[in-house]
């Protein structure tokens, strides 16, 4: 790498970006810590609450994949079942959850 001194125009852009980066506090307040995020945030995951417009497309996309599973047998439908039907349980869980918290 070269060890001569930055054109002026590059050295105005470096500088702005430079003091762009100190503006930023959570990367600030990321790098002081030292450490990064071994865990996923799971508090949103917990806090998710579907809505019932939401919960009845999840239970019809999933009613019709599996329908067309059992009928045409093709791999895509069977794991586009597979990929919705675990959202569609959660959200089931999750409303019946907030249901009974009231």
């Amino acid at each position: 790498m070269a060890t001569e001194r930055l054109p002026d125009h590059e050295q105005r852009i470096l500088d702005e970006v430079e003091r762009a980066l100190r503006r930023d506090r959570r990367l600030e307040r990321r790098l002081r810590t030292g450490r990064l995020r071994r865990r996923p945030d799971l508090s949103r995951v917990a806090r998710y609450r579907p809505h019932v417009m939401t919960l009845s497309l999840l239970l019809a996309t999933s009613a019709m994949l599996l329908v067309m599973g059992i009928v045409t047998s093709r791999p895509a439908v069977i794991w586009g079942f597979a990929a919705v039907w675990p959202l569609t349980l959660y959200a089931v869980f999750r409303r019946l959850c907030r249901w009974t918290e009231s």
